[in-house]
């Protein structure tokens, strides 16, 4: 039997700014949009014999999946929650594609922390599950928030809700995985040049409409550099995270601003 389902939607990053460093992390400004549409993952917890994790099309060991990982951190940081999940099957459905910079895996942590919050009657707050989420992964904390839309600062630890309702999008994933980690090391090999951003308080719309890509995110020019094969699908729009997805405004938006 289904106790509880969640939604794990997908996420863009309409600008993305490396502005700094604390130790070996990135420290960024970025704005996060959630779009919420035909591609999303399912979350379900279902009674079972035993405490199981059940995931469909990913592509890593289960003890790192990140799931598996929001769930080892809870109990760790709370164990009075550990005796709830005795009995309980956790299965996971994949629609968001793996290492396209749309946050897939940390969407499915924060709506698993989320949803097993609400089922188990924890109590926690927002904040709290906010930092077992940054454990997990520094996009989770967006996730965990559930704004849909939010200005995200320092090691992805700050989120802060921007009023205005998320744009009408097109994402496009080309077949290609994209790496965060080799993107990084591209970025700190050629491409290092951190600087506070100025985009903050603009509208999304506005960054859209009067900045090119490479001036949004400063991961594009290392994501192309690292998979030269993602130039060909780059006129498609704005690149998200570290690659490799790209996304614009749909038509009858663009129409808009025309």
């Amino acid at each position: 039997m289904v106790l509880g389902r969640e939604f794990a939607y997908p996420k863009v990053n309409i600008f993305l700014k490396i502005v700094g460093f604390d130790g070996e992390y990135h420290l960024l400004e970025s704005r996060f949009m959630e779009v919420r549409g035909e591609m999303f993952d399912v979350i379900e917890i279902r009674e079972g014999e035993k405490f199981n994790i059940f995931a469909d099309e990913v592509n890593c060991v289960l003890r790192e999946n990140s799931v598996f990982l929001a769930y080892w951190h809870l109990i760790t940081q709370y164990p009075q929650f550990r005796e709830w999940f005795i009995g309980k099957e956790i299965h996971l459905k994949k629609g968001i594609p793996e290492m396209a910079g749309l946050g897939g895996g940390s969407s499915d942590a924060g709506a698993f922390l989320r949803l097993v919050n609400r089922l188990g009657d924890f109590g926690l707050t927002t904040q709290q599950l906010m930092e077992i989420g940054a454990k997990v992964g520094s996009d989770v904390p967006f996730f965990v928030a559930n704004y849909p839309v939010a200005n995200v600062k320092g090691r992805g630890e700050i989120v802060e809700p921007f009023g205005e309702e998320p744009l009408e999008l097109e994402i496009f994933v080309p077949p290609i995985e994209s790496s965060t980690g080799e993107v990084y090391k591209e970025y700190r090999a050629r491409f290092f040049n951190p600087a506070p951003s100025n985009f903050l308080h603009l509208s999304s719309r506005e960054l859209l409409e009067n900045y090119s890509p490479a001036q949004l995110n400063d991961l594009l020019l290392p994501a192309l550099s690292r998979y030269p094969e993602l130039q060909k699908y780059s006129n498609f729009g704005f690149m998200s995270g570290s690659g490799s997805a790209f996304f614009r405004l749909k038509k009858k938006e663009r129409g808009k601003g025309e």
